[in-house]
C-alpha cells in the first residue's frame, strides 16, 4: 500500500475558524485532481477545497460543522488512478429518479399543485436516492449553488444536473423548486429571483462544438465581476497623459536595470502618479460602508496590478506603494508577475487592495471600461500609449499620448472628482519631477 498523503486547508486569508458546510469525499471514494473536497463558508465568500491529485481516500478526519483553519489536514489520499468520472457519476445515477418522481397525478391534480407549490419538489427530495439515504455532498455542484439549495432546503442528491458533466447549474436548482407542473409559470416567477437567466441553447444543432472547462481563476473570478458591476453604478471618464519625456527617462532607467536582471515599465511611474492622486483626493482611496451611509477612508495605499495569465486575469496587490521608489517597484513588478504566471500566488498576495490599474499596454487598443474591484470604488485602464500631433502654442509637435480611462463608483465618486483625479495624474506623467513633490 502506498503512503498516504496529507491534504491540508490551504491560505484562506485573514480567517482563523472556517465553518465546513459541506463534505464531498468518504472513505475509500476515488478523487480526480482538483475535485473538491470539503467546501468552506466564511462571513464574505464560499470555496472549495480541491484535492491536489488524483487517488483514494484513506480517511477525513473532519466533518460538517467542524473549524478549520490554514493547516488543519482534511483528507488522506493514497496516489493512483481518480473516479473514472467526476462526481457526477452519483448524479447520473440519480438521474432516471425523476421519471417515478414526475407522477400521473401531478396533472390530475392542478388544484393541490397550485394550492402548496412548496411541497412539490419536497416529494421527489425523499425518493430521489435510489439505495440509502440522500448524500448532498456527493452532489456535482459548485458552492453557489449549494447556497442556493440551503436556503431553499432542497436535496442537491435528488437533482440531475444539466451542466457540463452532469453539473447541477442553478437553473437545475430553480427547475425543481418549480416542479413539474410549474412550466408556464416560469415565466412570471424568473424575475422574481433577480435577473432573468439566458435561456439554455443547444447550439451542436447547428455545428460542431466543444466543451471547454473555465479555468479556475476564471470560476473564481466571474461571480466577483458579476456582483461587483451589479452592484455598482459604473461610470468611465477618459483622459491622456503627455508621457513623452518621462518615457524617455523611463528608458534609460530601464537599459540600466536590465544588467541587474529586471526591467523598469512605464506602470511603477503610474503606481507613484496614483498614490499622489489618492492622497490628494482620499475619497478615491475608499470603500462605501456596508450600511451605505459613510465613507471608509484607507490610510494606506495598496495598489493591485491586473496580471494577464494562461487562465486568465489575476490581480496581485503591491503593499504601501507610497513608501517605495521606482526601482523598489519595478522589482516587485517583476516578481508577482512571474508568480502570477506560475500560478504560485498565495492569498495574501491578493489581498488589502485599495485601488486598482488594469493595463493593456503591451496589447493595444484606444480605451475600455474596466469594472470597479469592489469594495474599491475606482479602477484605471492603461491602452497602449500613440504618437500624436499635439498644438503647443505655435505649431503641432510630435507627442507620445498615453489613453487612461477611469471606471468608479457612482455613489461614491462624482464626475467633478473623477475628472480631477485623473487629470492630477495625468499632469504628474507630463514631468518626472512633478512626482517627487
Amino acid at each position: 500500500m502506498s503512503a498516504a498523503t496529507e491534504v491540508t486547508v490551504p491560505d484562506i486569508g485573514d480567517f482563523d475558524a472556517v465553518p465546513i458546510i459541506e463534505v464531498h469525499v468518504k472513505p475509500g471514494d476515488r478523487v480526480n485532481e482538483d475535485d473538491p473536497v470539503v467546501t468552506l463558508e466564511s462571513d464574505k465568500a464560499t470555496m472549495d477545497v480541491p484535492s491536489p491529485m488524483a487517488g483514494v481516500v484513506r480517511d477525513v478526519p473532519v466533518k460538517v460543522g467542524d473549524h478549520v483553519q490554514k493547516g488543519t489536514v482534511i483528507m488522506h489520499v493514497e496516489p493512483g488512478d481518480g473516479a473514472l468520472a467526476q462526481p457526477p457519476s452519483l448524479v447520473e445515477q440519480q438521474e432516471p429518479a425523476p421519471t417515478p418522481a414526475v407522477p400521473a397525478p401531478t396533472p390530475a391534480a392542478p388544484a393541490a399543485s397550485r394550492a402548496a407549490p412548496a411541497p412539490t419538489p419536497a416529494a421527489p427530495a425523499s425518493a430521489a436516492p435510489a439505495g440509502g439515504s440522500p448524500d448532498p455532498g456527493s452532489a456535482h455542484a459548485g458552492p453557489s449553488v449549494r447556497r442556493l439549495a440551503r436556503e431553499f432546503g432542497i436535496d442537491l442528491s435528488a437533482i440531475g444536473g444539466t451542466g457540463p458533466k452532469g453539473r447541477i447549474t442553478k437553473d437545475d436548482v430553480l427547475a425543481f423548486l418549480r416542479g413539474p407542473s410549474a412550466a408556464p409559470a416560469a415565466a412570471a416567477a424568473a424575475p422574481a429571483s433577480g435577473i432573468p437567466e439566458i435561456p439554455a441553447q443547444d447550439f451542436s444543432k447547428f455545428g460542431p462544438i466543444e466543451i471547454k472547462p473555465l479555468p479556475r481563476i476564471k470560476k473564481l473570478s466571474g461571480p466577483h465581476l458579476h456582483r461587483s458591476w451589479l452592484n455598482v453604478p459604473h461610470v468611465t471618464h477618459h483622459d491622456e497623459a503627455d508621457i513623452t519625456e518621462i518615457d524617455s527617462y523611463r528608458k534609460e532607467l530601464d537599459t540600466a536595470a536590465k544588467a541587474d536582471g529586471y526591467r523598469v515599465t512605464l506602470l511603477a511611474f503610474l503606481i507613484k502618479a496614483v498614490v499622489s492622486g489618492l492622497k490628494q483626493f482620499p475619497d478615491v482611496n475608499s470603500s462605501l460602508a456596508p450600511e451605505k451611509d459613510s465613507l471608509i477612508l484607507k490610510q494606506y495605499y495598496n495598489i493591485g496590478i491586473a496580471v494577464d495569465t494562461p487562465d486568465g486575469l489575476v490581480v496581485p496587490v503591491l503593499k504601501d506603494a507610497d513608501r517605495k521608489g521606482i526601482t523598489t517597484l519595478s522589482k516587485e513588478l517583476g516578481a508577482v508577475s512571474a508568480r502570477a504566471r506560475d500560478g504560485k500566488l498565495s492569498a495574501p498576495d491578493l489581498q488589502g487592495g485599495t485601488f486598482t490599474i488594469s493595463s493593456l499596454g503591451g496589447i493595444g487598443g484606444t480605451g475600455f471600461t474596466p469594472i470597479v474591484n469592489a469594495p474599491e470604488v475606482a479602477i484605471m485602464g492603461v491602452v497602449r500609449a500613440r504618437t500624436a500631433p499635439v498644438w503647443n502654442g505655435e505649431s503641432f509637435a510630435p507627442r507620445l499620448m498615453l489613453p487612461l480611462s477611469l471606471s468608479y463608483d457612482h455613489r461614491v465618486i462624482d464626475g467633478a472628482l473623477a475628472a480631477r483625479f485623473t487629470r492630477h495624474v495625468c499632469d504628474l506623467l507630463v514631468d518626472v519631477r512633478r512626482l517627487l513633490l
